[in-house]
Parts: C-alpha cells; sequence; structure tokens
C-alpha cells in the first residue's frame, strides 16, 4: 500500500463525534460519525450524491462487532431507511466525480468481499448486487479502495484489516513460537496486539489458575472453543483460524492454559524470547 498524507477535519472538536478525512491527490473523501450525530450527518451536502457505506455495531447475542455494507445513488435517501438498525458507527464513502450506479454496486461487493477475508466482524449483509465494469473502471474503482482500506483505520475502525496486519502474508514478518508438552503455537507481532497462527496447537485443558487470576482469558479460551476458532483435534487443541490477541500474554496464556508473560513465553528460531528481541532493537 503506497505512502499517504490525510488530513484530518474535527467539526466539533471532539474525535469521537463527526470527522473528515481526504488524502493529497485524491479526489475522494470519507466521513464518520456516530449514532448521536446522525441527524446532523444526513445534512451534510456530501451525502446528497452516490458512494458506498458501512454501518458498524456490536451483536447483543456475541458482543462481536457486527457491518452492514451499502451502496446508493442517493446516500441521504438510503441511510435514512437504516435507523431501524441497530448500530454505532456511520462510515460514508464518496468522490468529487459522481460515481455512477454500476460503479457503487462494484465498490459495495469488493468491500463485502474483503470484510468476509478480514473475517473480523459478522456481516449483516453477504450478498451484493455486484457489477460488471470496463478494465478502465475496474482499475480507478481499486484505487478508490485501496484509500477506502487506508481511510477506515484513522477513522476507528478495522472490518477491512486482514487479521495479522496489512503485509499479514508477507514472509518478512518475524514468526515466534512457544512450545508446552510437545505442542507447538506460532505468531507474531501486529499494530494492535499479537496474532496467533492458524494450524497453531493449544493445550485442551485450561489450568485453574487461569480463571483465577485471568477470569476474561478463561472466559476467552471458553468462547474460542465455543465459535470453532479452536477445535479439538488428537487431545489438543488447533487454532482454526489466524486470531488477534490484545498482548503476547494473552495469546500466550490461552495457548499454554495458563497465566503467562508472553514476553517470555514466545521464542524465535534461534531461541531469542520476545522480551530480549525487542530490547535489542
Amino acid at each position: 500500500m503506497a505512502s499517504a498524507t490525510i488530513k484530518l477535519f474535527l467539526p466539533h472538536g471532539d474525535g469521537r463525534r463527526l470527522r473528515t478525512a481526504e488524502i493529497s491527490n485524491w479526489s475522494g473523501k470519507a466521513l464518520a460519525a456516530p449514532r448521536t450525530d446522525f441527524d446532523s450527518f444526513l445534512a451534510r451536502k456530501e451525502l446528497k450524491g452516490s458512494g458506498v457505506y458501512i454501518l458498524a455495531g456490536t451483536d447483543p447475542a456475541t458482543a462481536k462487532p457486527t457491518a452492514y455494507i451499502g451502496e446508493a445513488e442517493a446516500l441521504v435517501d438510503r441511510l435514512k431507511t437504516h435507523k431501524s438498525l441497530d448500530w454505532v458507527t456511520v462510515f460514508v464513502f464518496v468522490k468529487d466525480e459522481n460515481l455512477t450506479k454500476a460503479h457503487v454496486r462494484y465498490l459495495e461487493g469488493r468491500l463485502i468481499d474483503q470484510a468476509k477475508a478480514a473475517n473480523r466482524f459478522i456481516l449483516q449483509n453477504v450478498q451484493s448486487s455486484g457489477a460488471m465494469l470496463p478494465e478502465a473502471d475496474r482499475y480507478a474503482m481499486e484505487e478508490f479502495l485501496e484509500k477506502v482500506s487506508q481511510l477506515l483505520p484513522i477513522l476507528g475502525s478495522d472490518v477491512l484489516t486482514p487479521i495479522g496486519g496489512i503485509e499479514a502474508h508477507s514472509d518478512d514478518l518475524l514468526v515466534l513460537t512457544t512450545e508446552i508438552t510437545g505442542l507447538v503455537a506460532r505468531g507474531r507481532r501486529t499494530p494492535a496486539g499479537f496474532v496467533v497462527l492458524q494450524g497453531s496447537n493449544a493445550v485442551a485443558q485450561a489450568q485453574p489458575n487461569l480463571g483465577q487470576y485471568r477470569p476474561a482469558l478463561a472466559a476467552l479460551r471458553q468462547q474460542l472453543q465455543a465459535d470453532d476458532t479452536l477445535v479439538a483435534k488428537d487431545g489438543h487443541l488447533v487454532f482454526n483460524q489466524n486470531y488477534e490477541f490484545s498482548s503476547p500474554s494473552a495469546a500466550a496464556s490461552i495457548v499454554h492454559g495458563g497465566n503467562m508473560n508472553g514476553l517470555t513465553a514466545w521464542r524465535n528460531a534461534s531461541g531469542a524470547t520476545l522480551g530480549d528481541i525487542e530490547k535489542d532493537e
């Protein structure tokens, strides 16, 4: 992803309220606002035209983040129809040159695909109308999507960010391991914490001290088994997908089933601990 200079504007001087974002040499614009600013948000002139939008919230049953991804030729009219939905924050992306119906349908479909691949949010609409575009138009819309991916984290959402970061598939990233009774887990630092990689192993049973000293992690371990992120295999557990934890210690504690210090539990191929590696950097 190319480097970018971003102009962030806070009309109310509050980063939790309405904010707009623009990238130098790009004719698009991003807007984000909480539900509490929705009525004044709808009065923005940018919403009179076409674009794509994301409504972000939380599923009350699982406490997992949710997203509704949509498109419209007249954003203000479409967004008004979503007042009955349960969401917390709205994100909108528009362009100075009016986007056609085919453009926004294409963008909606690609955003849904990217959100599915990132697998961070429960998507409330997984089927998109999609659209076929000429090659030049597809290229322009893919550039638009790259800007959307850059701006969303700045505005407060990681719905499109792959677990493990933007460069999740790079071979240059430092992969660390932790072992217990012949079981091996692999992971690495990320901008948001620490990701344990798909295929990593974890012990089948948690130690009593996990619930005693880290009750939130004990509950998370049970949740990961309930939603099949951790699945039983040959007397132990296996990560069915990449999963990002808030810290190396949280990741190691889930793998070992007990209270662990991630700075000493995770090691590189030479045996150096994460703590020693970062101390020497």
